[in-house]
């Protein structure tokens, strides 16, 4: 005789996300590396701290979900120490290939735009304190000018607002770019498994084509 089919409903199999290379990495950087490393990502220590304080990271949207809650968390003092970390849109520093490379619908701008641009900039800059900010990645140069304008007629509890919500903006691209080649990057470069002028060449070569026009 057989057995009556059984009624019983099975537990479903669930999995624990394995972490990337460059997560696993980012997980295991000793504290004062990794504190070194967000400082370029985002100039607040608090947020960085925050960071700190929550690894290790089972996945990268863990990650990113952290960085938007410590963003949320940052007092007034500490959104400005992250924004006095960017500079103004259309002048990167020398040297800054994050900035240049978040900035680079810059690039092709008019010299009357550039102009326009900078005065604007100062505009702003004396009527609320600080750098005008915008998550720049894949914006042209007329848009950046469109928003610049807008803004300038907000005030100044509408623009701190704005500016956070565009500092996490910012935020994730880079963190998700650290994670996601940068660090396995390195990693490669150490075990010899890639040159440091292919990675200057031909992978940053493919990192601009597949960033396409969209910090």
């Amino acid at each position: 005789m057989r057995s009556p089919p059984s009624t019983a409903t099975e537990a479903p199999v669930t999995s624990t996300p394995t972490p990337t290379p460059g997560l696993v990495r980012f997980n295991t950087l000793p504290d004062s590396e990794f504190l070194a490393l967000l400082h370029e990502v985002c100039a607040s220590s608090a947020w960085g701290r925050k960071l700190l304080a929550r690894r290790p990271y089972a996945t990268e949207d863990a990650l990113l979900a952290a960085a938007d809650t410590a963003m949320g968390e940052l007092t007034d003092t500490d959104l400005a120490e992250a924004m006095a970390g960017h500079p103004p849109i259309g002048r990167p520093e020398p040297g800054d290939a994050v900035s240049s490379r978040e900035q680079r619908g810059m690039a092709g701008a008019s010299e009357a735009l550039r102009a326009e641009m900078l005065e604007l900039n100062l505009a702003y800059q004396e009527r609320f304190g600080h750098v005008f900010l915008i998550c720049a990645t894949g914006a042209t140069g007329e848009q950046l000018l469109d928003a610049l304008r807008e803004r300038l007629t907000h005030t100044p509890e509408q623009e701190r607002a704005i500016a956070r919500t565009e500092l996490g903006k910012i935020n994730r691209i880079r963190l998700a770019r650290l994670v996601t080649k940068d660090l396995v990057t390195k990693d490669l470069m150490a075990e010899g498994l890639v040159t440091e002028d292919l990675v200057a060449g031909d992978l940053v070569a493919r990192d601009f084509a597949a960033e396409g026009d969209h910090s």
